[in-house]
C-alpha cells in the first residue's frame, strides 16, 4: 500500500532515499519498549557528575568565606583608622569574644526561643491569612478589583508605621507584636498566591476541566502546585517581612517578662555596650540566613523536581 506522505514519514526515519525502507531493529529489542524508553528519556534531566563531596562543599563555601574575610577586613581598618573611640566601635575581635561568651549563657538562649516563638508563630498566621486572601482574589473578579490594590499597598507600607495603632489597640503586650508581624507578612504571601495562579497555563485549566477536576479538588490537584514555585517566593518574601517587623516590634514594645533578642539589645544599649550590641546584631543576621538557606533549599528541590534546575 502506497505511503499518503512519504516526506513525513522519511523525516521521521531519517531515511533520504526510498521512504519504504524499513528501519533495522536490533535483534531482542521491542520496538515499543524502546520507544517508551526513548520518550521516557526526554523528560529525565541528564546524568550528573556529582563528583568529590568535599569539592562541592568547597565551590559553595569558599565565596561566603571571601566575603566574610572582606567585610572583617573593611570593619578592621576603619577601628584601626580612630574613626570612632574603641568603646563605640570595638574591635572584630573584642565582638567575636563577647559573642562566645554570651552564646554559652542560659538567658541567651531563653531570648532566642521567645523570638524564634514569635517569628513562627506570626509568619504561620500570616501564611493562613494569605493564603486564604489569595485564593479568594484570584478567584473572584470583584473581590480582585476591590481589594487587590490594598494588598499590594500594605506589602509596601512599612511595618514601623503600625505600631503606633498596635499598641493602641493590644497595650504593650504580645498580641501588638504579633498584629505587626501578620499585617507585614501576609500581604506576600497574598500576592505571591495571586502571580502564582495568574499564572497557570489555560491549556492545564481546560485539561483539569476534562477530567472532572472541581472545586477543593482543582486545587488541591491542579491550581496550588502549579502555583508552587510563585507561592515560595512569596512566602520567602513574607518571611523577610515578618521579621523585620519582628525586629522592630521587640525594640519597640517592651512586653514585662519576656526577654527576646529585641530587648536584650535594647538593654545593651541602654548600658551603652557597643560590642553587645553587635553581637546581638550577628546573632539576628545568622538567624536570618539561616532561614533563608531553608527557603532555598525549598526553592532548589521544587526547580529541580519541575526539571528547571541541574545539580
Amino acid at each position: 500500500m502506497p505511503i499518503k506522505y512519504p516526506s513525513a514519514r522519511a523525516g521521521l526515519e531519517g531515511v533520504n532515499g526510498d521512504s519504504t525502507a524499513p528501519v533495522a531493529e536490533k535483534p531482542g529489542v521491542d520496538p515499543e519498549a524502546a520507544e517508551v524508553a526513548g520518550l521516557d528519556a526526554l523528560e529525565l534531566q541528564p546524568r550528573k557528575d556529582k563528583g568529590a563531596l568535599g569539592k562541592r562543599i568547597w565551590k559553595s563555601t569558599w565565596p561566603k568565606v571571601l566575603a566574610i574575610a572582606i567585610v572583617l577586613l573593611i570593619w578592621q581598618i576603619t577601628v584601626w583608622s580612630e574613626w570612632k573611640p574603641i568603646y563605640v566601635l570595638p574591635s572584630p575581635t573584642t565582638v567575636f569574644t563577647d559573642l562566645g561568651n554570651v552564646i554559652t549563657t542560659g538567658d541567651f538562649w531563653d531570648g532566642v526561643r521567645v523570638t524564634m516563638t514569635r517569628a513562627f508563630t506570626g509568619f504561620l498566621l500570616a501564611v493562613v491569612i494569605g493564603t486564604i486572601i489569595g485564593a479568594l482574589v484570584s478567584q473572584f473578579a470583584p473581590l480582585r478589583a476591590a481589594i487587590g490594590s490594598l494588598i499590594t499597598g500594605l506589602q509596601t507600607m512599612p511595618s514601623i508605621m503600625w505600631f503606633p495603632l498596635a499598641i493602641l489597640l493590644f497595650q504593650l503586650s504580645e498580641s501588638a507584636i504579633l498584629f505587626v508581624v501578620v499585617l507585614g507578612a501576609a500581604p506576600s504571601v497574598a500576592n505571591g498566591l495571586i502571580s502564582g495562579i495568574d499564572y497557570v497555563p489555560r491549556t492545564w485549566l481546560r485539561v483539569g476541566q476534562v477530567l472532572g477536576m472541581r472545586g477543593f479538588a482543582k486545587y488541591r490537584h491542579l491550581i496550588l502546585p502549579a502555583s508552587l514555585p510563585s507561592f515560595i517566593s512569596g512566602l520567602k518574601q513574607g518571611w523577610a517581612f515578618s521579621w523585620r517587623s519582628l525586629m522592630a516590634g521587640e525594640l519597640l514594645v517592651i512586653v514585662p517578662g519576656a526577654l527576646s533578642i529585641g530587648v536584650r539589645m535594647q538593654q545593651a544599649r541602654d548600658l551603652s555596650d557597643s560590642s553587645l550590641v553587635i553581637c546581638y546584631i550577628i546573632v539576628v543576621l545568622i538567624i536570618g540566613i539561616l532561614i533563608d538557606v531553608l527557603f532555598n533549599a525549598a526553592d532548589n528541590a521544587l526547580r529541580r523536581r519541575w526539571g528547571l534546575l541541574s545539580n
